[in-house]
């Protein structure tokens, strides 16, 4: 298969720091991530931080999904850059960046053509790798990882084993794994029905060491509104019933793209919940109201963060 032509460049996009710096300001709560800065009233969704710590990339949407960019932001002298258009992004819909856990390989889902051409086709998982301090790619894995349908959200195990969102035709959106062997992934398999649901399931967060695995799934019983989310643990090798978090980190509305640290002291997801109160206290002129509705907690996606800890503990009552 013939791939997009070889881009070879360094993290020098950004040369300007952030007017309000990102912060990680974390709490046994939820709350919105760095507000103003990456969650500012856009649909902003997905987030992979590299396991070094100084790479940060994001998702903004515009109305509904129909445009999607991917945004990164560098940390220079223990200061993040503003968040600009990632230099392989920013032409078609790229979204849901992904590290190996290595941090060798860059992936993130997009609906770009395999070959020069102005015409966007079904989403596919696409991957960047890494040689030295330059970034090449970006590259297609071809089948049997994509294929005519849609393939979403990547993400990574130190062993290789690539997770990702496809749809199994009457099933619904389901969570795949395949494995790479000799430098080609093998036949991608549905997770067993202890994860994988009658409903939606979905943009799955796999711990690197395969102990645990985070997602959303839509249409469950106990689901609270739009779309929760559950983890699964795997013991011995078989991946035990999903678990539902309570109302402490889902919401009634959607909840999704969970995403854990690579050092393990956050727990990032995306959320739809609306913080604007209505009606107003008091009557607010036409640029205060333009301020409040435009700005994070306004129903569209924020990126939340909180103490992974209080996941872990979450998770260990049911080990």
């Amino acid at each position: 298969m013939k791939l997009l032509p070889l881009i070879v460049l360094i993290f020098t996009s950004h040369n300007s720091l952030a007017q309000k710096p990102i912060q990680f300001i974390a709490s046994d709560t939820p709350r919105v991530f760095a507000p103003g800065v990456v969650s500012d009233g856009f649909a902003n969704r997905d987030i992979a931080i590299s396991p070094d710590g100084n790479d940060l990339f994001y998702t903004l949407q515009w109305y509904f999904g129909l445009y999607s960019v991917i945004l990164h932001a560098q940390k220079l002298n223990g200061r993040w850059t503003e968040p600009d258009t990632a230099w392989f992004s920013g032409r078609f819909n790229d979204l849901e960046p992904a590290f190996s856990p290595d941090g060798s390989r860059l992936f993130f889902t997009s609906n770009r053509p395999l070959y020069s051409s102005d015409t966007a086709k079904d989403y596919d998982i696409w991957y960047l790798q890494k040689n030295g301090i330059h970034w090449e790619g970006p590259f297609n894995p071809g089948a049997p990882v994509n294929t005519d349908k849609d393939e979403f959200y990547p993400s990574l195990t130190k062993s290789g084993k690539l997770y990702f969102t496809r749809n199994n035709d009457d099933a619904g959106d389901d969570i795949f794994v395949t494995e790479l062997k000799n430098g080609k992934y093998l036949q991608p398999q549905p997770l067993p029905e202890t994860v994988n649901s009658k409903g939606d399931d979905f943009n799955a967060f796999i711990d690197p060491d395969e102990k645990f695995i985070i997602f959303s799934s839509y249409k469950r019983k106990d689901d609270l509104g739009r779309g929760d989310l559950y983890f699964a643990l795997r013991k011995d090798g078989v991946w035990q019933p999903a678990v539902h978090f309570d109302l402490g980190i889902n919401s009634t509305t959607l909840d999704y793209s969970p995403y854990v640290s690579p050092d393990r002291k956050y727990f990032f997801f995306t959320s739809k919940r609306l913080l604007i109160k209505f009606p107003f206290p008091e009557p607010k002129t036409g640029s205060q109201i333009r301020n409040v509705l435009n700005s994070y907690g306004n129903g569209f996606e924020d990126i939340y963060i909180l103490n992974f800890k209080v996941v872990e503990e979450l998770m260990q009552q049911h080990d």
